[in-house]
């Protein structure tokens, strides 16, 4: 889809989404800096992570290439939280 094909809410789907995945790399990188996890949900973002699971099966089962990305992007970041968690939790 090319930009000038980009409706009202496509638009305003991208902000959102844009904003909300890059959201969680204050976590990683705060994680990352400090070695600790010990205050981060491991219950909480397993099941975000397992959200994004399904929403980028979504995203694949209808070709949004928009929800595929972002869902790629945010589920890496939050893996790598899970991961950090798991390490120095």
């Amino acid at each position: 889809m090319a930009i000038a094909e980009l409706t009202n809410a496509d638009f305003v789907g991208a902000i959102g989404a844009t904003l909300t995945t890059i959201a969680f790399l204050p976590q990683v990188v705060q994680i990352w800096r400090s070695k600790s996890a010990r205050d981060i949900s491991l219950p909480m973002y397993s099941s975000f992570t397992l959200g994004v699971v399904c929403w980028l099966t979504y995203g694949v089962m209808i070709s949004s290439t928009l929800i595929i990305v972002t869902n790629v992007l945010t589920l890496m970041l939050a893996s790598a939280v899970i991961l950090m968690k798991l390490r120095w939790g």
